[in-house]
């Protein structure tokens, strides 16, 4: 089952007033007949690709036949990840668009969040992520992670970051590298990044946001962001940014599948056979303090280590890269 909305959002709307409850464990429902449009002031447009009746007709055939089949699976974490896909035109963030969602309990495992322009984009240590608008993949991917333990969740990061390098792999042939955490890098240069949020309660980690970011046609970048690289830089080569992300999600279904089934080993293996200048001598900064160490691997924890004078393990957050390709 595909299903792609498409509409209008603006920062000031509510949620619910677009999507009232889209799943109940197995069972789909669409409720488009009674939304109740509180601030109608704010929403300037809410439409399908098609005509709604149309595409309400066509949606509810397929969720009946999906209803009927006895492949349906029995639990929500086995839906197709990047069903529904929801297209947006413009938000401040997907990440936060996303978390709505599962707040307000209208969110389901897989639901995957696209926008064309985002205003306000999210990165690592609160630093705003930029994207020129229409030209790059801007998701969320909503995850259901209660069949994880609490202690996966940099297991997770990498799994997350193993499927977005082979994503791009398939079309940025080689020297394609993750950067400890998890950003994507080309060479030296940066094509892309993740930012997962997590929704955690007593001991139980309930769902996760992954947003991504990946720069593909855009090839001018604002002075201040440093070594930006795109897919259409290093091919040459227009790509359509939905396509492109729908395409990821089946990337995310395939590694988030491994994670659950196979555990954290096998991700941490692969995650290190494509760390960024492992092996290599570089430059990084901790507590202002600048020294040269030789990056030897990343844990299931999510711990980097770093031969120096001594051989010492660096929590995410707690270095920084200053080399000046970096």
């Amino acid at each position: 089952m595909d299903i792609t909305l498409r509409c209008t959002i603006y920062p000031s709307c509510n949620i619910s007033l677009i999507l009232k409850r889209l799943f109940f464990h197995t069972e789909l429902k669409l409720h488009f007949g009674s939304l109740v449009l509180k601030n109608l002031q704010q929403i300037n447009k809410v439409s399908l690709h098609n005509s709604a009746d149309n595409k309400l007709n066509s949606i509810q055939e397929r969720v009946n036949l999906h209803k009927n089949s006895n492949s349906l699976p029995d639990t929500s974490t086995n839906r197709n990840i990047g069903n529904p896909f929801i297209e947006l035109n413009e938000i401040e963030s997907t990440n936060n668009y996303a978390m709505q969602l599962v707040q307000q309990g209208i969110a389901t495992h897989g639901m995957a969040v696209f926008a064309h322009h985002q205003t306000a984009g999210k990165g690592q240590r609160s630093k705003q992520w930029f994207s020129a608008a229409g030209q790059n993949i801007v998701l969320s991917v909503i995850l259901r992670t209660n069949n994880l333990a609490v202690s996966a969740q940099f297991g997770l990061s990498m799994a997350i970051a193993l499927a977005v390098h082979e994503f791009f792999t398939t079309y940025a042939i080689c020297e394609t590298f993750i950067k400890w955490p998890n950003d994507l890098y080309w060479r030296d240069r940066k094509a892309g990044g993740i930012l997962i949020e997590n929704i955690i309660r007593g001991k139980e980690w309930q769902w996760a946001i992954v947003g991504i970011g990946i720069n593909i046609n855009q090839t001018n970048f604002e002075n201040n962001i440093a070594n930006p690289v795109s897919l259409k830089q290093i091919t040459g080569k227009n790509f359509h940014p939905v396509n492109l992300s729908k395409e990821l999600c089946t990337y995310i279904e395939k590694a988030f599948s491994q994670l659950e089934r196979e555990g954290i080993a096998p991700i941490v293996q692969a995650y290190n056979g494509y760390l960024y200048k492992k092996g290599e001598t570089v430059t990084l900064k901790k507590n202002n303090i600048l020294f040269s160490g030789t990056i030897q691997s990343v844990d299931a924890n999510g711990f980097l280590s770093v031969t120096a004078a001594t051989n010492e393990d660096y929590a995410v957050g707690e270095l920084e890269w200053v080399n000046p390709s970096l």
